[in-house]
């Protein structure tokens, strides 16, 4: 897993003054995506013990109030592994600090055609706090909605949601009744890349 950035001070990006960390590589392609420059997994520096250090300084701070994962796509397989042991070590040291993750990926895309065949998917999926997840779609684009790009996106509690099997919303988030639902939640070329993933970690 490669770091493309890191933002100390981030309030775009979930409740509260962020810490903001933005992983390389990502196969959506969105038209209209603010990150394009990232889709390379190639980009940014290798994942080290320097870099971890300097996350945990930025995280130790009073006015912090969490951390928030971006990227990129912080769920590509190849950056499952990295993202796994970085949310486990933070939750281990910031016990307090809530985690946030961005994904192109939907809840339930993760749910049943991924979290069976990945590995480090599940120690992410229960350790974070929040997923926004679903492509952004320049289409539903709306700049008034609060901590997503477009209305096909949603914030959800990701505990909650786990243990009531259902789709729960942040329940801070006010403007959730402007949620579209696409027929599609993700492009056929996605879908075939994942699967090709999945039987490729099993050879």
């Amino acid at each position: 897993m490669r770091i493309a950035t890191i933002k100390p001070t981030d309030i775009a990006n979930g409740f509260g003054i962020r810490v903001s960390i933005f992983v390389s590589g990502c196969r959506h392609a969105c038209p209209g995506c603010f990150n394009k420059e990232i889709w390379s997994f190639e980009e940014g520096k290798e994942f080290e013990q320097s870099i971890l250090d300097d996350i945990f300084s930025k995280i130790d701070k009073e006015y912090i109030s969490g951390v928030t994962f971006l990227g990129g796509e912080p769920l590509e397989p190849k950056n499952q592994e990295g993202i796994s042991n970085l949310i486990k070590e933070i939750r281990k040291k910031f016990p307090q600090k809530t985690i946030w993750l961005y994904s192109g990926f939907t809840y339930e895309y993760i749910k049943y055609e991924m979290l069976p065949f990945f590995p480090h998917l599940k120690e992410i999926l229960y350790n974070v706090d929040v997923l926004v997840d679903g492509r952004f779609e320049i289409d539903l684009l709306d700049l008034k909605l609060k901590f997503r790009g477009s209305k096909n996106q949603r914030i959800i509690d990701v505990k909650k949601t786990i243990s009531n099997n259902e789709i729960v919303w942040l329940e801070e988030i006010d403007d959730k009744d402007k949620y579209v639902k696409l027929d599609k939640t993700i492009p056929k070329r996605m879908d075939k890349l994942i699967k090709i993933d999945r039987e490729n970690m099993h050879k």
